[in-house]
Formats: C-alpha cells, structure tokens, sequence
C-alpha cells in the first residue's frame, strides 16, 4: 500500500494521534499521514496532497465518523489565518492534548521519566487577549497572517481578542479608505501602514501604529472614535524590509505611552517593547506555581529574561537579594522603575542572557534560585553552562514550547540538575501552544 502513496490517492483512515500543532495523525501502508483539523478517534476519506521521503500530507475530504469532542469553530477564518488550531474540539479534548504534548517531549525528546502533574485550565477560553498584531495588505485589507505566510487573511472578528481590539483595528481600517491611504506592500516596500498593534491592561488600553512614516493626526482621531477606552496612541516608524513587527523608533502620538497592570501584587507599568504574558488570569496562576517551586523568602534569585520585570516581582519580591537581565533596553527600564514602584530592591543589566550570565559567572555569583524565562528557541548552551557554574540550589525553567523546554531539561541533567516538578498551564486557549513550568534542584 505505501507504494500507492501518491497525490491525490485517497483511503479510509482513522485518527489514532495527533501533532503539536493540533493536526489528525493516521497511518497508511505503515506510513504516517497528517491530516489538520482531524481529531483522534475519527475515521476520515483522506486525500493525499503531499508526499515526501520523510512525511506525508492529507486533506480530510469526508468526515465518515466523528469525535463526540468535535465541535462547530464559530470563525469563518479559522483554518485559514494561522492564529487558532482548536476551536474544532471541546476544551477537555483540547487541554488532554496539550497535556500529553508536554509529557511526549518530555519522554521523547528529554529522555525524562518527569511527568507534567497536571494542566491548569482557563476559566475564560475566548476574548482573553491582552495583546494582538492586525496586519495590513494591500487593498487595503485587515487581518491576520496566513500560516507559515504573510498572506493577511481579512478577520473582522477574532474570538480570541477583545471586541475593543477589533473596533481599533475596524477604525484604522476605515480611515485608511477614506483617506485613500495605502496599506504597506512587502513585494514592493511601497505603502504605508503596515500593522496595528494594541494591548490592553484592566487600567489600560495602548494603540501602536506601524507605519513606513509619519502618519496624520486623523488616524489618532479615527481610533479614539471608534474606543474612547482608549489611554493612549503611538506610532512606530518602520522603513525597513521584514517582519520584525516594533522595529523602528517609537513615538507618542496622544494621552500615554505605558500602560500598567496588576499582578500577584506587583504593579507593573509596561512600554510597548517590553515582554508581557498574553493572558493575565493564567498568567498569574503560572506564576503561582513558579512562587512555589522557587521558594525565594531570604535568598538570592536571578531573573533571566526577565523582561519588565514581571515574573520576578510576582515571584520574589521577599527574596533577599533580585538581580534580572534582558537584551530589550525599554523592557530594562521598565523593570528598573518597576522595582521602585514596588519598594523593591533590584539589579537589572542590559544584555544578552549568555553574556549576562557569563559575566555574573565570572564575578563569583552564586544565586540560590535561578528563573528562566526564555523565548521560544530556548537556551543557547552557553546559557546552560552559566547557570550550571553559578550553582544554583534550584532552577525555574518557564517555557512556551515544549520541545526547546525537552532538549535543555536534558543538557541540565547532564550538568547536574534533575527535573523533579513540572506543570502545565493553558496560555493560549484554543491555539496549539503551552505553557510549562519545571523545578530542577541541584
């Protein structure tokens, strides 16, 4: 039967898995085939649309079985735009998955007997954002990117943000064809706006324009219309080809350049460049259980990545000593002033996290709990060293993906950390990431 894996073929398959992107997993003459939005216990008739020597690609053309955990998406763009992968399931389905996404890398990848010991859900599944990038295309057309694409696909409504984000990126939108004013073209670097991105606080409600420059002050007018919510409006002059969304000088247009949230008890005041957890609620459950695993009372903590400071001022404000690092300059003095505003007493450095830990290395820094926060990618291996030479009795590793989180749990383990606690928690509601948090003692 494998030599009939051609294009176009088509067989009756059952669904005995999945990938940690969310798509069916079924098997064809011994071959994996992966078929998106299928889900496990279902029997499809899949067409083959793609076959390479190390994968195979379907289309589900008949649902001949469905999952009882099978529910309708209620968003004409989902399985176009590259934002949701789950509304096609219920939550349980949806939070079993994740579950077993971590503890599979954590055996496969890591080589680790550890299993998460749970997932904590989210109360709230829909509207939960604090943060979203719209894109603009030609037309002009407002969106979000196409998967693995800059094809914006138009979205007037996303189930994941808060209606006041569509009514700002809506206005930005109308005001463009009013005026007659172009959207951004990557083919051609002509055009103007290229994105809008927005985050809210429960205090706060910030609007960056990203343009290719300056824009009129009927664009302010038209967003503080459409949100009187709003708090304030910026722009980001960004002439450079590529994706790097906030890249290029930011300027305040009106009202105010920060917003300022709430969390475990720090107050927090955020620039538009600094990091900050996608959703609050879940965010302060995570942090929650990195405070328990840390358990910083009288010691000394490192912070890396720290960004503007949240995980560690959540975490350690009753810590004997907080030292942080991260290589966003705005997210350096956010946690600076943060720190203040939280009587709290803390050294921030500016930089790389390997270089910064080198460098505590090499001054004979011996912190007593180490929290790691980092993008991604990961930890590079000079990273993982550091920490390992300064000796920490205890390391936090909070990670957003599962596989990159594996791989250095196993390098720590060589360097003399075993991972002893581990839990999941549910950040991103109905799209395919989560979110860990592991103890390793020394």
């Amino acid at each position: 039967m494998e030599n009939e894996l051609v294009k176009n073929a088509i067989f009756e398959c059952t669904v005995d898995g999945t990938t940690s992107q969310g798509a069916g997993v079924c098997r064809v003459g011994g071959r994996a085939v992966f078929v998106p939005r299928a889900l496990p216990g279902e029997t499809w008739r899949v067409r083959i649309v793609k076959v390479t020597k190390t994968a195979v690609f379907g289309r589900g053309e008949e649902l001949l079985v469905p999952s009882p955990h099978r529910r309708d998406p209620g968003c004409p763009a989902f399985g176009k735009c590259g934002g949701c992968d789950m509304l096609h399931m219920d939550y349980d389905l949806e939070k079993r998955l994740k579950l077993d996404r971590v503890n599979d890398a954590l055996r496969r990848i890591g080589g680790l007997d550890l299993r998460a010991e749970r997932i904590i859900g989210a109360e709230r599944t829909e509207g939960y954002r604090n943060k979203a990038i719209y894109n603009f295309a030609p037309g002009p057309v407002c969106g979000f990117y196409r998967a693995r694409s800059h094809e914006v696909v138009p979205a007037a409504r996303c189930l994941l943000q808060p209606e006041c984000f569509d009514k700002a990126a809506a206005a930005l939108l109308g005001w463009m064809k009013e005026n007659s004013v172009p959207a951004y073209d990557e083919a051609t670097g002509k055009g103007l706006i290229r994105h809008l991105f927005l985050r809210r606080t429960s205090s706060h409600f910030a609007a960056c324009i990203v343009a290719a420059g300056n824009v009129d002050k009927g664009a302010t007018d038209a967003l503080r219309r459409a949100c009187p919510e709003l708090t304030g409006v910026l722009l980001c002059v960004d002439r450079e080809p590529g994706n790097v969304v906030l890249n290029g000088d930011i300027r305040l247009l009106w009202g105010e350049d920060t917003v300022e949230e709430t969390i475990c008890g720090a107050k927090l005041t955020l620039s538009p460049l600094a990091f900050f957890q996608v959703n609050t609620a879940q965010a302060e459950k995570l942090y929650t259980v990195a405070g328990e695993y840390a358990g910083p009372a009288g010691k000394t903590v490192l912070d890396l990545y720290c960004g503007a400071g949240s995980i560690g001022l959540a975490v350690a404000r009753d810590a004997a000593r907080l030292i942080g690092s991260d290589i966003v300059p705005a997210a350096i003095e956010n946690a600076r002033a943060n720190a203040r505003a939280n009587g709290v007493d803390a050294r921030y450095i500016c930089g790389d996290a390997k270089d910064v830990a080198a460098a505590l290395a090499a001054e004979g820094l011996r912190p007593d709990v180490i929290i790691t926060d980092p993008p991604r990618k990961g930890m590079d291996e000079a990273v993982l060293t550091a920490m390992a030479d300064m000796a920490p009795e205890r390391i936090v590793y909070v990670s957003c993906d599962p596989a990159t989180l594996a791989r250095d749990l196993k390098r720590l383990d060589e360097l003399g950390y075993k991972a002893e606690r581990c839990t999941a928690v549910d950040m991103f509601s109905r799209c395919a990431h989560v979110e860990t948090c592991v103890l390793l003692v020394h």
